[in-house]
């Protein structure tokens, strides 16, 4: 669906705000081996440097918490109101939207494992290309997408039935493996843990976290995708842009309230696939652009 400004109705953008403007590539020194950015105007007084863990990260964000950046909830809410207006592919085709709701003929169980094996098509693929190869799999799987029909059918069959997701021969390996761990071992359901999830093969931290929020309810952290990692450091919010991920939730985790950790993967989402893109943002309309250190015209 193209994007287009009229208002809208989603269940992660309802409140109000004013609107001011965001958004560039910062083209710093990425090169150097420790990435410092000092407590300036919406910078993080933390320095992080590439080799460093994730581990070494939390130790060092326990023991000196960072500063929240400067000005963060008008930038926040700003964002949010933009995107109040502004339809993008992860509000109609996201991975939370593709399981079937729980009733007389799906079972919670099952849509528990459908919203597992959409957020597992998803990786490097995008969201139309994942949503048609999810519901393939509910027209060609015997008896639909379960778990008991992803473990009848042989791989080369599954592989043909997500030919078009990026990564697809590796993912229906994953999808066989995953099924068949979740039946021996839950007893036919995913499990109720990032740990138990991140065990699952294919699953990576940011499946986990998701699948957490969608399907099991718990709020136990932030789904931090490739848009949500991009936008965070352009803000000023970050400065893991070499770090990765993972790192990126780490901060973020640190200072953003913990009732915003749900909504601010679908927002930022959305905002990268409509305004901030990886390659020539629209600066020039971005509801930001007054805020952000990254901003160019």
């Amino acid at each position: 669906m193209s994007p287009r400004l009229t208002r809208t109705t989603s269940k992660y953008f309802s409140s109000k705000t004013n609107v001011p403007e965001t958004n560039k590539l910062n083209k710093s020194s990425s090169l150097s081996k420790t990435v410092t950015r000092k407590a300036t105007r919406k910078h993080i007084n933390i320095e992080i440097e590439e080799s460093s863990s994730v581990n070494n990260l939390e130790k060092r964000l326990d023991k000196e918490p960072p500063t929240p950046p400067t000005s963060w909830e008008e930038v926040y809410n700003a964002i949010k109101e933009y995107r109040k207006n502004i339809i993008a592919p992860v509000d109609t085709m996201g991975c939370e939207r593709l399981a079937d709701e729980p009733s007389d003929h799906i079972t919670p169980q099952t849509s528990r494992f459908q919203t597992l094996v959409s957020l597992m098509l998803s990786s490097q693929t995008k969201d139309h290309v994942t949503a048609a190869a999810v519901q393939n799999l509910r027209q060609k799987l015997p008896g639909g997408l379960n778990l008991d029909s992803i473990l009848q059918v042989d791989e080369k069959f599954l592989d043909e039935c997500i030919s078009k997701v990026g990564f697809h021969r590796k993912k229906a390996t994953y999808l066989k493996q995953s099924a068949k761990k979740c039946k021996e071992e839950y007893d036919g359901d995913i499990p109720n843990t990032v740990e138990g999830l991140m065990k699952l093969p294919g699953v990576g931290p940011k499946m986990a976290y998701l699948c957490m929020q969608v399907a099991w309810k718990q709020n136990e952290g932030i789904g931090v995708d490739v848009h949500v990692h991009r936008i965070t450091n352009r803000l000023g919010w970050c400065n893991t842009e070499q770090a990765g991920p993972e790192a990126t939730r780490k901060v973020l985790e640190s200072w953003l309230p913990r009732s915003l950790w749900r909504e601010i993967n679908p927002m930022l989402v959305g905002f990268g696939q409509t305004t901030c893109f990886p390659q020539y943002p629209k600066c020039s309309n971005c509801p930001v652009k007054k805020m952000c250190p990254s901003v160019s015209f």
